[in-house]
């Protein structure tokens, strides 16, 4: 096994698919799978989508969509506010979007119960949406650019600058608003400055995130990239910015961890990876590249989707005390869910087309998401338990969840 074999989303797939055969083979020691209670999920899945698009017209499961949060676009006024609009605009409008999805993603990892982000209209916004609207506002203010001049841009000598203070500055978090993993969040993007200027070919000199833009321009053919080259480029690219975990070959491994379960004993998943190459999707087509191949990506293994999944039956704990514990990212029995979370929302996307009598063109894995399964883990986390936290408890560092 090569370090390179488990940088792909195939290889997210195909490592989900051994973990989830081992699991309904009675092969884990911490989970059951019951197949039975697929068709009432894929039932809750479209019943949600139903409810959230009634039109069945869904967006790609992205960052964007939380900075619309309660229905208003915050970066089309910060765009228009910036002189962005307009043919003219296009590349340099989506080197701007990318700088600043680009590390909203990387922020994006679960803020806890007791966050709140409160915007300047009275508005109060949690977890995800906040988290989104709250980086939007840290990069509106030029926090992540060396260049008080040009605000609207992630440069790598600004963001080697960001200490715990700023994002907690930005993200108002005090004594009584505490945000899981700031300093993790904070030396994530500080990592990010110091991987970007170390690859020139990808993020140019001087080291600038939007310039991934021109890097996947270049290669594009006919104005068209693969997701799967996306997704590759960023696991190359960003790889050194993750946590020293575990690494082959002296090549780091980011999110990918031991398995029993597997043939070769890894579970990559690579999730925020992969949300970044889904939140990249807009950005491209903004510049006028069509990003084709959607569907070599994974569901993303993470606890709303993965709670679905608990909630509704599909995967019970052999340990009944499992989901009263506080568990690691790299527990074993987290590591199998969360693959085991992959290979559902596979069967679930087949399932949930088949309700709505849509085809994998027309409605890709990355709207299953969106409408979807990870509204709908949210949806039944909140009916199940007070304030709609996950079925069980996972200590962040701010890197993975």
């Amino acid at each position: 096994m090569t370090a390179e074999a488990l940088l792909t989303a195939q290889a997210v797939r195909a490592h989900a698919e051994q973990v989830l055969a081992a699991v309904q083979a009675g092969g884990s020691r911490h989970w059951a799978w019951d197949g039975s209670r697929l068709e009432a999920t894929a039932d809750f899945v479209a019943d949600t989508i139903r409810q959230r698009y009634p039109s069945l017209q869904v967006p790609f499961h992205a960052r964007w969509r939380h900075f619309e949060a309660g229905g208003t676009d915050r970066w089309a006024a910060l765009s228009e506010r910036h002189g962005l609009q307009g043919d003219a605009m296009r590349a340099e409008r989506a080197r701007v979007r990318i700088d600043l999805v680009i590390p909203s993603v990387l922020l994006d990892a679960g803020a806890g119960a007791d966050w709140r982000y409160r915007e300047d209209d009275g508005g109060v916004l949690a977890r995800s949406e906040g988290l989104g609207v709250a980086s939007l506002a840290l990069f509106a203010a030029g926090t992540l650019s060396a260049d008080p001049r040009q605000p609207l841009r992630a440069d790598a000598t600004a963001l080697q600058a960001v200490t715990p203070d700023a994002i907690g500055r930005a993200f108002q978090v005090g004594p009584d608003n505490p945000l899981v993993g700031l300093d993790g969040r904070a030396a994530l993007l500080a990592r990010l400055g110091t991987v970007a200027a170390a690859a020139p070919a990808v993020f140019g000199t001087p080291a600038r995130l939007g310039h991934l833009f021109d890097h996947l321009a270049a290669r594009a053919v006919d104005g068209r990239v693969d997701a799967g080259d996306v997704l590759s480029t960023l696991l190359h690219a960003l790889g050194p910015v993750w946590p020293s975990r575990h690494a082959l070959q002296g090549v780091p491994l980011g999110d990918c961890w031991p398995c029993e379960l597997t043939g070769d004993g890894w579970l990559p998943l690579h999730k925020l990876s992969q949300w970044l190459t889904y939140s990249l999707l807009e950005p491209l087509a903004d510049g006028g590249l069509q990003v084709t191949g959607l569907d070599a990506l994974t569901g993303l293994p993470e606890y709303r989707n993965g709670g679905l999944l608990i909630d509704l039956g599909l995967l019970r704990p052999r340990d009944p005390g499992f989901l009263a514990g506080t568990w690691r990212v790299d527990t074993p029995a987290v590591v199998e869910w969360r693959g085991l979370t992959v290979a559902a929302l596979d069967r679930l996307a087949v399932m949930v087309r088949g309700r709505l009598g849509l085809s994998a063109a027309d409605f890709p894995l990355a709207c299953v998401l969106e409408g979807g399964t990870w509204a709908a883990g949210r949806r039944i986390a909140a009916e199940r338990r007070p304030g709609g936290g996950p079925p069980f408890a996972i200590h962040s560092d701010g890197t993975v969840f």
